[in-house]
């Protein structure tokens, strides 16, 4: 890969800053030269363009996008409300995009979306780290391979702080969707329950959700989905009930064992051989997998944010050569994004819903 791609980056400072590194990492790859910065709050801009050395500063994305004429644009806000804004802005124009999740704050702005790219033959990459990291391919030859035997049942939650419950699905629960994805497959159906104070939510309970999320409710919700296989999925998050250590993640319980993945580029994966999931019955060891297998040392130095996102860029770019997807493209974020909304969706008619959703507006709107 020898082609140097024109980069510009959009952040807003004091609406979703810079996202989640998602402007530094230009720096780190050579096939790529930062032309341009665009933040609509003029300190910020300054500030942006003195730490990614970019020769040209905005405060009208649209005039950069015009002007610099990038050929790839970071969009790294982490507020929802200009998501779709943005990437209908860059798709119109040609333009290649690296994207802060989650994806939008409906699936009819996911669709405007993936169909405005379609059009214009763009590639969107979503910035779920996980999705690279050199540790999943190892897991999903785990699975296949039947060492926890039959896969039963895969369960995730949030991080479970002062944002549990509906925010944590809709700010966090991407992640772990994307991976239920990755590793069991699209689920068929859907069954949540939101609640508040222990009811289920209402009319009344619907708050503008932080972050541009749009309307919000519930400090816990619970979910089960039907996956392929007769396997099942579960994702919870309760407000203020965060473990410690941190349970945000992913286990995987088998019929011969467990396997629990949490986030990261290099996240931690272990193994547990023990069908009972108790080693303290069975007297079973979690075992460290690294990318290069079980009890193998980790060859790899680097598991930081920065790493992930480098590797991110680095797909996304094979893949606008290659004219393919990059692995987590804008259909694998709209298809963890349509997990999230099942579950306020279901909620709504109390009642499993199926997938893909026949409704694409946020469901809280029609409570009553």
């Amino acid at each position: 890969m020898t082609k140097t791609f024109r980069v510009g980056v959009i952040g807003s400072t004091g609406h979703g800053n810079y996202g989640h590194g998602l402007d530094e990492v230009w720096l780190h790859v050579p096939q790529a030269e930062i032309v341009a910065v665009a933040d609509d709050d003029k300190p910020g801009a300054a500030a942006a363009a003195k730490r990614l050395q970019a020769p040209r500063t905005y405060f009208d994305y649209r005039k950069m996008l015009d002007e610099a004429k990038p050929q790839i644009v970071s969009i790294c806000p982490r507020w929802l409300n200009r998501h779709h804004e943005l990437v209908l802005a860059c798709a119109e124009r040609g333009i290649h995009v690296y994207l802060e999740k989650p994806l939008a704050r409906t699936l009819a702005e996911a669709d405007e979306m993936v169909a405005a790219c379609e059009r214009a033959h763009v590639k969107l990459a979503v910035a779920h780290q996980t999705r690279y990291s050199p540790k999943l391919p190892v897991v999903k030859e785990l699975l296949a391979s039947g060492k926890i035997g039959r896969v039963l049942e895969f369960r995730g939650r949030g991080k479970e702080d002062a944002r549990g419950g509906g925010e944590d699905l809709w700010v966090l629960g991407t992640h772990i969707m994307d991976l239920i994805r990755y590793l069991g497959g699209q689920p068929a159906s859907c069954f949540g329950v939101v609640t508040t104070a222990g009811h289920p939510i209402g009319r009344a309970d619907v708050v503008e959700g932080a972050e541009g999320i749009g309307p919000l409710a519930g400090d816990s919700v619970r979910a089960m989905y039907a996956l392929p296989g007769g396997s099942a999925a579960y994702f919870a998050s309760q407000r203020n009930a965060a473990g410690r250590p941190s349970r945000f993640g992913l286990q995987i319980y088998g019929s011969a064992g467990v396997i629990e993945v949490l986030t990261g580029y290099l996240p931690s994966v272990k193994y547990l051989a023990d069908g009972g999931w108790s080693p303290g019955r069975s007297r079973g060891v979690w075992q460290d997998v690294s990318s290069a297998g079980i009890g193998k040392s980790e060859p790899l130095p680097d598991g930081s944010q920065l790493a992930g996102n480098t590797a991110a860029i680095e797909d996304l770019l094979a893949a606008i050569e290659a004219d393919r997807q990059p692995q987590s493209s804008i259909y694998e974020a709209r298809a963890a994004m349509e997990m999230i909304v099942a579950v306020f969706e279901s909620q709504r008619q109390a009642a499993p819903v199926r997938l893909p959703l026949e409704s694409r507006e946020n469901p809280l709107t029609k409570l009553t």
